[in-house]
């Protein structure tokens, strides 16, 4: 125990120094004696007071040769910290004011990567999604045979896949709520967005529903143009799927917009039947 409270004291007395030590080379120190130390830290791992270094030297050394390496470091300081905003921010930067440094595809790539990281659940908002799917796809059309294109065509798909989860969320939504012009808009674009969804085959089935169920719901002169789209929808589903889960239900909603054709059609005639009849009089 004794051993112990000595080695204890004698740590903190050796951290109390070296913290001393930091603060007087901030406040005092050479420029060349803070860059030496910035880049000690930063091979240490020590990236929060190496950023403190840094952000003095950034400004210091704007116009000399370490201005580069700083700005290097200090995008990957942040990037360390997992602070990727202030990272994918400052990756952009270096790539956009170095673009003939060897660095350069490294620091673009690495900018639409800390989006990507950044990129929320799919129940939250998406505006940070969409820009790393606009950086990885600039990423891959400016460097086209980049060993990393492979990776970012993985990451795109990962992003294209939680879009798409969030849009098939929203669209069962609609359709829950009974909002099925929203539904079938959603359901719609789900399938031309995301031709190959692993949902495809319910949402082809859910557009059957939503048409039957919005003519049902319709006045009189849009109930046949619906049923009729109901109708279509359902050829265009058991095409695809002729032994879905869903064939049974989505041929009973086929049928039943048969009949509802048949009866406003029936009921069309005789209407024509009597004008013709009022004009004849």
């Amino acid at each position: 125990m004794k051993y112990k409270a000595i080695f204890f004291i004698a740590f903190s007395l050796l951290i109390s120094l070296s913290a001393c030590k930091f603060q007087k080379l901030i406040k005092s120190g050479s420029v060349d004696e803070k860059y030496e130390m910035a880049v000690k830290l930063y091979s240490q791992k020590d990236y929060s007071r190496a950023i403190q270094l840094f952000d003095q030297l950034t400004g210091a050394m704007r116009a000399t040769e370490k201005s580069q390496k700083i700005a290097y470091y200090y995008a990957y300081c942040y990037y360390n910290q997992r602070d990727y905003t202030l990272a994918a921010y400052y990756f952009k930067r270096y790539s956009t004011n170095y673009p003939n440094s060897v660095e350069a595809e490294e620091c673009m790539y690495m900018s639409a990567y800390c989006n990507f990281l950044n990129s929320p659940e799919y129940t939250l908002d998406q505006t940070v999604t969409y820009d790393a799917l606009k950086e990885l796809q600039l990423f891959t059309n400016t460097y086209p045979t980049s060993k990393r294109v492979s990776e970012c065509n993985d990451l795109i798909d990962k992003l294209r896949l939680k879009l798409e989860m969030k849009d098939y969320r929203i669209a069962k939504m609609f359709y829950r709520m009974d909002d099925y012009a929203a539904s079938i808009t959603m359901l719609k674009n789900i399938l031309k967005d995301y031709p190959d969804t692993p949902h495809k085959e319910e949402v082809l089935f859910l557009v059957v529903k939503s048409y039957h169920k919005f003519a049902e719901e319709s006045i009189l002169e849009k109930q046949k143009d619906r049923h009729l789209k109901a109708i279509v929808a359902y050829n265009d589903f058991v095409a695809l799927y002729p032994e879905s889960k869903f064939i049974s239900e989505a041929a009973d909603l086929k049928e039943k917009s048969k009949k509802e054709l048949e009866l406003i059609y029936n009921k069309d005639q005789v209407k024509a039947k009597k004008e013709s009849t009022r004009i004849q009089f």
